[in-house]
């Protein structure tokens, strides 16, 4: 792959230390280029994709984007703030080790400095891979991350309690063989409580993400702080609420034939403000 550019070197030696800081940091999770201009000019230190909402803006579903497509629009939101930007990449987009090593591989050149990489099949009737190959998938996307010839960070990411295997043990199983595996970060989304998140921090050496998003299991940044959560990211939950209050102003409209929610929503020229760089 060509040589990270100074500047992508430069956000992922920045990322990397956020991971670092004396207090877990919030990764928000942008969905499209305008979004990534908002979040960055509302101060966060670094950017994710998500996607959920990336596939929403397309009006599909969650895993029904292609690998091309995700790293086009990875690409868009790297371009469009000065931040490092960590992508949400599924599963790898295939099944074998050597496809989540190749898209480790397209994520670094498309100017990312981290990904995430999860061990979901993407067929509900069978939904996770087997222990050892999700990890022979990892350990591969691990040794491309170290081959980007910068400080790649790597997430590994167990679905087991949003997928229908809500077993803590199983999770901190899978989430210790892949730190054994060379991830760098280690993600469970929709751990149930914070002893959970607490016993998952206790478990790993490296720095645990937080996903928030899930109703009742989304706890507030001082708990988790506690618990040992390096990394707070926001998911779809951001995407979610722009689209929530689209329904809610419709309904307004629809329903009353009143049109109060313009009073609270930015104005034209507020919004500009932050589509310029």
């Amino acid at each position: 792959m060509p040589d990270a550019t100074p500047a992508q070197a430069e956000k992922a030696e920045r990322f990397h230390a956020l991971h670092r800081g004396p207090e877990p940091f919030i990764l928000a999770n942008a969905f499209d280029a305008g979004s990534a201009r908002i979040l960055a000019g509302l101060g966060f230190e670094a950017l994710g994709t998500t996607s959920g909402g990336f596939a929403g803006t397309l009006g599909r579903c969650d895993g029904e984007v292609t690998r091309d497509e995700a790293l086009d629009h990875a690409r868009a939101v790297v371009d469009a703030v000065d931040l490092p930007v960590s992508a949400d990449l599924e599963n790898g987009f295939g099944h074998e080790p050597e496809a989540a090593a190749r898209t480790v591989a397209l994520a670094a050149e498309a100017g990312l400095v981290g990904c995430t990489i999860e061990d979901f099949t993407g067929d509900m009737a069978n939904p996770f891979y087997d222990r050892a190959l999700a990890a022979e998938r990892i350990a591969a996307a691990a040794e491309a991350a170290r081959s980007t010839g910068f400080r790649f960070t790597l997430t590994a990411r167990s679905e087991c309690f949003i997928r229908g295997l809500p077993d803590l043990d199983e999770v901190i199983a899978r989430l210790q063989a892949y730190e054994r595996a060379g991830a760098d970060v280690l993600m469970a989304p929709a751990l149930p409580d914070i002893a959970a998140v607490e016993a998952v921090c206790r478990a790993v050496s490296k720095p645990v993400n937080f996903m928030v998003g899930v109703a009742g299991r989304s706890f507030p940044a001082a708990d988790l702080a506690a618990a040992g959560v390096r990394r707070i990211s926001l998911a779809t939950s951001l995407y979610r609420a722009a689209m929530s209050g689209v329904v809610a102003a419709v309904a307004e409209v629809t329903e009353k034939g009143t049109f109060s929610y313009v009073d609270e929503v930015m104005s034209s020229p507020e919004v500009a403000g932050y589509m310029r760089r």
